[in-house]
């Protein structure tokens, strides 16, 4: 029953309590970080509550506490502050410690012009499947808006890639990895059908999406709140 707790409760704890360390001090931009949060986690929890609504997933009771709020468990809602919590730290984190590691400018919209076109003609060749047409065409949106500050998509594509360690972990125990049943089930009618260990293709996708959309508000708040 704790076990969808469990998980969230561990992937913030140690980001956060590093984010007091004073040399990088992460913590100092937290107005940036909860604007950012709380925002982008209200419009991914509505898409979340129509599609468990519609049965495009749902979760299992075994592994999550009684408490319901627009038919999400309490501990789903909690994924939308500590998953992106604690991955903007890591990218944050890498940018702070590795400033001069990153894409060059090519390579970055070589990769994101790969990416729109790929992830368009998937969606429009799957219309009938919500998860990948919907989940896709965000994507290709936030493509084009970091195609157009390339800047952020340099840093975001490396970081991305470190922050998929942790997301394999959590989100493969989320969908059945190492143990009976998935905390988190998908009708396969509504995606790919195509799992990465138990974790449908599509999950990847929606992590970039809720990530890089909060990379995007935070530096934007963060130049806001400066002005203040």
């Amino acid at each position: 029953m704790y076990l969808y707790l469990i998980l969230n409760l561990a992937s913030i704890s140690i980001p956060f309590a590093y984010s007091f360390h004073r040399k990088m001090n992460f913590i100092k931009y937290w107005k940036a970080i909860f604007s950012s949060i709380i925002i982008v986690g209200l419009a991914f929890i509505l898409w979340d509550a129509i599609f468990t609504l519609d049965g495009v997933w749902g979760f299992n009771t075994k592994y999550h506490l009684p408490y319901k709020l627009l038919g999400l468990p309490l501990e789903e809602w909690l994924f939308f502050i500590c998953i992106p919590y604690a991955s903007v730290f890591i990218h944050y984190a890498f940018a702070y410690y590795y400033p001069k590691i990153k894409l060059s400018k090519k390579t970055s919209q070589i990769i994101s012009v790969l990416l729109i076109i790929i992830l368009s003609i998937t969606a429009l060749n799957n219309i009938e499947k919500v998860y990948t047409s919907i989940n896709f065409s965000i994507a290709v949106t936030l493509l084009i808006i970091g195609f157009l500050r390339i800047k952020q998509l340099q840093k975001f594509y490396i970081s991305f890639l470190i922050i998929l360690i942790p997301f394999f972990i959590v989100n493969g125990i989320l969908t059945g990895s190492f143990i009976e049943e998935p905390i988190v089930w998908y009708n396969n009618n509504e995606n790919l059908g195509i799992r990465l260990f138990t974790i449908p293709i599509e999950d990847t996708v929606y992590a970039f999406n809720l990530l890089f959309l909060n990379v995007v508000l935070i530096d934007e708040f963060k130049s806001l709140f400066k002005k203040e």
